[in-house]
Order: structure tokens, then C-alpha cells, then sequence
């Protein structure tokens, strides 16, 4: 995986433009409506996902996700990471690229700023632009030897106690061998890309988001010892909740949660599906790393 460059520009090769909106953050109505006048100079249209909000924008046409892959050939997720890590989600398996638009605060999955938001769209109708693959978690739930969830993400896959739980145990595996058991507040499997989310405030290492593993990292453990584990791409990760609690969720990308129960087996690997990022030449993971980070 890496960054493929495309460079054979012109507006004729978008049939359509999907937006994904954070109606939630400010100026985001004023943000839709000039990437639509934008695209509409090219006779381009712009579809947005329903809600209440989107009502109030019946210029553009609404359509499902689900339709996506038939009207559209990229989509524009309009807010911060955490709108881009949803839209990652819902079009994991369409093979759609992303372009993420940031309105929030440090917004380090997004492509792009307001500030340059005209010359990024003019990029895109010329085609210069590239497409990174980043690779994303499949997570299941085994209770009782029945599957009773599975999805995916891009960022990471969580197991942690509630507010009023004590320490947990979750004993852990890698490819079936016993990795440790892990007292504390839980345990977070991340991919190079979530290794900048929740694992990096819990003293995990930052791994550029071109690399293909995974990464283990516990919360708050009960040990003399604290490090994270990085383990092939390939490998299985499963986890076996060794605590009766009903105080214990897994939760995917801070979006997606379910509680678990004790014995419950948590396998997470390498998704056979990926998300793809559309960035410009100017991107640079170790120059966002200084900005969004190192510089905050």
C-alpha cells in the first residue's frame, strides 16, 4: 500500500460528488454551499446523505450511501477526524476515496483547510491529487462460540471499563500463543494511522500511516511495566475478557460500541477492505506530525 499519483485531470471524469457533512460545527452550511458552486461551474453534482439538516439544502439532491458507488466517485467528508473515521466506515467496502475537509480542531486525518478549500477542489478537477490506502481492523465478537458482532474501522479497536468498574483483566493472544494478561483499564488495537488517536494519550508510539501492522496498547496496566506491542499485519489478535464485570465495552473508532460480557473473545485483524485517502503533494505525515502535534 502507499500513495498512488493521478494526474490525468479533467472534470469529465466525475460523474458525482458525495458531501457528509458535520451539521454540527460552525459554518458549515456557508462550507456546503461554495463546494457546490464550485462544482456546479462543472456541471458536476453534488449529493449529500439524508437528514433533517440536508432538508434544508434541497438544491443538491439527496441520496443513500448505499447509492454511492453508482452516482459518485469520491466523497468529501465535511467536519473533523471524527466525521472522516464514519465515513471511512460507511464506505469501506465501495472502494470510493475520501477527502477530508477539516472544520474541527486539529483534524489530522483531513486533507484540507477552509483557508484552501477553492485551489483543493481546483486540484481535484485537474487531477492533482494522489490516493494513499490505509488498512483498516475487521473486529468480531464471539459469546458462546456465536458471532454476535463484527464491523470494521480505520483508527482502532478499544476494550475498556465503564466509569464505575474496577481494574479488568483481558488476557491476550497473538496467533493463539499468550501474549500477557492485562490488568488495568483496558487495552487498545490500533492501525499505523489510529497510532496518533487514543494509543498515542496512552503512551503508545507514532507509526506512519503508509506502514501495514498493528498495534498493541494497554491503558492504564497494573504492571511495573507499560509498552506497547507491534505485531505483523497478518497476525490475529484475540482478546478474552477474564472479568466478571458488566461494566466492559469495546467500542471502534470512539464511534461504534458494544458491551461485552465475561469470556467473551474479541478477534481483531487485518481487514480485507481499505480506505483511501485523497491528499495533495503538499501533504506530508512527518510535516502534519509537527504541525498537528508536535506544535499543538
Amino acid at each position: 500500500m502507499g500513495n498512488t499519483s493521478v494526474k490525468s485531470g479533467g472534470y469529465g471524469l466525475f460523474k458525482g460528488i458525495g458531501l457528509v457533512p458535520n451539521w454540527q460545527k460552525n459554518n458549515v452550511s456557508r462550507v456546503i454551499d461554495e463546494i457546490k458552486e464550485f462544482f456546479c461551474a462543472y456541471t458536476i453534482p453534488v449529493y449529500i446523505v439524508p437528514s433533517a439538516d440536508a432538508l434544508l439544502h434541497l438544491a443538491s439532491p439527496i441520496a443513500e450511501m448505499k447509492e454511492w458507488p453508482q452516482k459518485v466517485d469520491l466523497v468529501i467528508a465535511v467536519g473533523g477526524d471524527g466525521t472522516f473515521l464514519r465515513v471511512a466506515r460507511e464506505v469501506a467496502f465501495t472502494d470510493l476515496p475520501i477527502l477530508g475537509l477539516n472544520l474541527g480542531h486539529k483534524g489530522f486525518l483531513a486533507g484540507i483547510e477552509v483557508g484552501n478549500l477553492k485551489s483543493s477542489l481546483q486540484k481535484l478537477i485537474d487531477g492533482d491529487y494522489y490516493i494513499g490506502e490505509r488498512m483498516m481492523l475487521q473486529t468480531s465478537i464471539l459469546r458462546n462460540e456465536t458471532c454476535v458482532f463484527f464491523s470494521q474501522s480505520l483508527n482502532d479497536a478499544i476494550i475498556s471499563r465503564g466509569p464505575f468498574s474496577r481494574i479488568i483483566k483481558l488476557d491476550t493472544y497473538i496467533n493463539n500463543d499468550i501474549l500477557e494478561s492485562y490488568p488495568g483499564d483496558g487495552l487498545i488495537i490500533a492501525t499505523p494511522t489510529g497510532s496518533t488517536g487514543y494509543s498515542l494519550s496512552a503512551g503508545g508510539p507514532v507509526v506512519n500511516p503508509s506502514l501495514q501492522l498493528l498495534l498493541i496498547t494497554p491503558i492504564c496496566p497494573h504492571l511495573l511495566y507499560q509498552r506497547s506491542v507491534i505485531v505483523d499485519r497478518d497476525d490475529l489478535v484475540t482478546v478474552v475478557v477474564a472479568t466478571s464485570s458488566a461494566d466492559i465495552f469495546l467500542t471502534l473508532d470512539g464511534q461504534e460500541g458494544f458491551a461485552l460480557q465475561f469470556n467473551d473473545c474479541i478477534k481483531v485483524r487485518r481487514a480485507p477492505c481499505v480506505t483511501r485517502v485523497i491528499t495533495f503533494a503538499e501533504s506530508n505525515f512527518y510535516k502534519i506530525l509537527h504541525n498537528k502535534l508536535l506544535d499543538a
